[in-house]
């Protein structure tokens, strides 16, 4: 290996992953079908990286669902309750849920929008290499002639990634029985002719115990010391590896993989340990998560400053370009100035091997792209950070107790509402893109719009709930949308990313100072208000979540971004004010997901992070109630951070969950309204009345009836109606059968 990456997208250059998967789902095509494109994906792939001239070439990175949930099923980590089903039904069912059973509970990926299924482990989990994706994967590749190295989920991070099925088990104790799994299939490889396998320990770039690193210790002895096997690369990203860096100095295995991007301590790190010997350092110096070009002459000085470090240099991306869209070239639309300053997977992989080819026969060898390797500066926007200078964090709002007086509205307890949006249907997208293309005027749009508005509002009003939204039609994405209305912001036409399973999502690009150049969400919500007596939210995208589900600039601080998002959020807000609009949503899905995985650096982010919220909300006069919503994201470690937001309501998911962040949330102390998610939206499954007012009384057992609102996780974008439609009558008869419990 002289250049590789550690991982490519799935998804193809059309979403082909995403049509097949879902007429598989829906019946239109068989379990062969499914398979037939899912090879096809791999095979333009392997060639795709073959071709781009690549040394070292992954496999087994791709998936139908998740990575993480192929390894549970190739280790037999099954949960009982699929235990009556086999194959695809047995592992979408555990993705999605089946008729009476739930999924496995879905949250982030590290601090990225990916989303992993969580591995249920308990003592009765029988671990037993059950599966061989890596094993076909390898052998279907080099069916094509080409070489790969399969890469797999490392047992450590596998483990701690997990969830104990019972109260009080130790994942990490079924570590010897998962690395006879591991074993097992690092013989298989190497009979089947694998020269390399890559275990990845992202894990590693978190703070870790004693007992954690003792455990890959082990893991690493026992597996680098099998006679018969491929050579090992360990490898972890997003972050600095710390005191595993010495653990893993000092294994048999042949190479070590760190992320120089995210972790450039990782340098530091290298040289305090005396290097790693003859091992090979697979160097990342090429970002993996996010589209700007690699500055070329300064990763190239990285990889020099290592060459004295390590056996030999291998020349790599900071972590999977799952994260990336495809290709740039199938952009047509974006600014040449902008688009100059860009590299997606396919581009990323050539700067790898570009930087492979300076090291190997010079700097002479690619003088052509150093020269062309400066690019355009961001722009900057005067005015705006005058008034940030102006407005320094804001005046900060009343007490709650003065807001909660101000805003009694007349609600009943258990007020019920959703999230937001609701099923996007096709004549929707249509007239989207007819509008888009040109083919219908916006004046014919805006009466489309109108039109579905008046039906989601008549909806809702007939199925009883008490705080309406306008379903958001006109809306393509919860930060695309803003994005797109905002300068600063560019949006791509295909620059599609995975977020979870078939859910796809086009991250905008934030290239510049950010402003409102006009009222993004007021004249819907002013309409959707006009056509009911019942208050109706308005819906915002949060200044952190904005940031976090875009490409953002890197050359200013990440705090001083936010500050100008949260300017634009709070001057939207106060035109909502001004419409009429007394209940403003401002979700912060996002909040948990770019915590810091290092500990000492939560701090620092937490305070700008709130602060930001703050400053976005803090303009909304007293009687206004402002809302924020939180989903799929472990939130235990940012209570402290929740409660300081200062909502007057937090919706969380807790369906998958079962309420526990809820009683978390309220042993800490937390005062305010709390909207626990009651149905599961990322399920087609539409949950009963009964187990819905299950888990809003549980809820009722932790928190004082008159603060509960009742919601679904999440808003209804994906859904049909056909499950939102009951669903919701459901969500309305739970409501009022714990109204009346309550009462009597």
């Amino acid at each position: 290996m002289e250049t590789t990456v550690h991982g490519y997208p799935r998804i193809g250059a059309q979403r082909e992953l995403k049509r097949a998967t879902e007429a598989f789902w829906a019946g239109r095509s068989t379990a062969a079908d499914l398979e037939a494109a899912a090879a096809g994906l791999r095979r333009e792939t392997w060639e795709a990286l073959r071709d781009a001239g690549l040394t070292g070439i992954p496999s087994n990175t791709f998936s139908l669902y998740d990575h993480v949930l192929d390894t549970a099923t190739m280790v037999n980590a099954v949960p009982d309750r699929f235990a009556g089903l086999d194959g695809l039904d047995a592992y979408f069912a555990m993705a999605r849920g089946a008729e009476g059973i739930a999924p496995m509970e879905l949250t982030k990926w590290f601090n990225t929008n990916y989303h992993y299924l969580v591995p249920e482990l308990g003592s009765g989990t029988d671990l037993r290499l059950a599966g061989d994706k890596p094993l076909q994967e390898y052998v279907e590749a080099r069916s094509y002639g080409i070489e790969t190295r399969p890469v797999l989920l490392g047992p450590v991070s596998f483990l701690l990634l997990s969830k104990p099925a019972q109260p009080g088990f130790e994942p990490l104790s079924l570590l010897e029985p998962l690395l006879d799994c591991y074993t097992r299939l690092l013989v298989d490889l190497h009979t089947a002719g694998a020269g390399w396998v890559q275990l990845d320990e992202p894990v590693l770039a978190a703070d870790r115990s004693e007992d954690e690193l003792e455990a890959l210790r082990r893991a690493c002895h026992r597996l680098g010391s099998l006679a018969t096997r491929p050579a090992l690369l360990i490898s972890t990203y997003f972050g600095e590896i710390g005191d595993a860096l010495a653990v893993l100095a000092d294994s048999p295995v042949e190479a070590i993989g760190l992320d120089f991007v995210a972790g450039p301590g990782n340098r530091e790190a290298l040289a305090r340990v005396g290097g790693i010997g003859d091992k090979t350092l697979v160097a990342g110096v090429v970002d993996g998560r996010n589209v700007w070009r690699t500055d070329l002459v300064g990763a190239l000085s990285m990889c020099a400053s290592l060459l004295g470090l390590a056996g030999r240099l291998c020349v790599s991306t900071s972590c999977s370009l799952l994260h990336v869209p495809l290709d740039l070239r199938a952009e047509t639309s974006l600014a040449p100035e902008l688009a100059g300053r860009l590299a997606f997977a396919r581009q990323k992989a050539d700067e790898v091997v570009t930087l492979g080819r300076a090291l190997t026969e010079g700097r002479d060898a690619i003088s052509a792209q150093l020269a062309s390797g400066q690019v355009p500066q961001p722009t900057v926007d005067a005015e705006v950070r005058a008034r940030l200078d102006a407005l320094g964090d804001g005046p900060p709002r009343n007490a709650y107790a003065v807001r909660e007086a101000a805003q009694a509205n007349g609600l009943p307890v258990l007020p019920t509402t959703t999230i937001g949006s609701f099923p996007q249907t096709g004549a929707i997208r249509k007239a989207r893109a007819y509008l888009r293309a040109g083919r219908m005027a916006a004046s014919d749009y805006e009466a489309v719009m109108h039109a579905e508005i008046d039906r989601v509002i008549s909806l809702q009003e007939g199925i009883g709930l008490d705080v309406l939204v306008h379903g958001e039609p006109e809306r393509n994405d919860m930060v695309q949308y803003f994005a797109e209305h905002l300068d600063g912001f560019a949006a791509t036409a295909s620059g599609w990313v995975q977020s979870y399973g078939t859910r796809y999502v086009r991250p905008p690009i934030l290239h510049g100072d950010v402003s409102r150049p006009e009222p993004i969400t007021v004249g819907w919500a002013r309409y959707a208000q006009s056509r009911t007596s019942r208050p109706v939210k308005g819906m915002l995208t949060g200044p952190v979540t904005m940031l976090a589900w875009s490409f953002v600039r890197t050359d200013q601080p990440l705090s001083e971004t936010a500050r100008q998002v949260a300017l634009a959020v709070r001057d939207e807000i106060a035109d909502l004010e001004a419409a009429g609009i007394r209940i403003i949503q401002v979700d912060e899905p996002a909040l948990r997901e770019l915590l810091p995985l290092r500990r000492a650096d939560r701090e620092a982010y937490l305070d700008w992070a709130v602060r930001a919220f703050r400053l976005a909300t803090s303009v909304a006069a007293d009687a206004t109630q402002i809302h924020t919503h939180m989903c799929y994201s472990e939130f235990g470690e940012i209570i402290g951070a929740i409660d300081a937001l200062d909502a007057d309501v937090t919706s969380v998911e807790a369906a998958r969950s079962r309420m526990e962040f809820i009683e978390d949330l309220t042993a800490a102390g937390f005062g305010r309204g709390i909207g626990p998610g009651v149905w599961d939206i990322h399920s087609p499954r539409v949950p009963s009345v009964a187990e819905m007012a299950e888990a809003l009384s549980l809820a009722v057992k932790v928190v004082e009836p008159s603060r509960l609102w009742v919601n679904p996780d999440c808003g209804l974008k994906t859904r049909g109606y056909a499950e939102t439609e009951p669903a919701l009558r459901n969500l309305v008869a739970a409501a009022r059968e714990v109204r009346g419990m309550l009462a009597g």
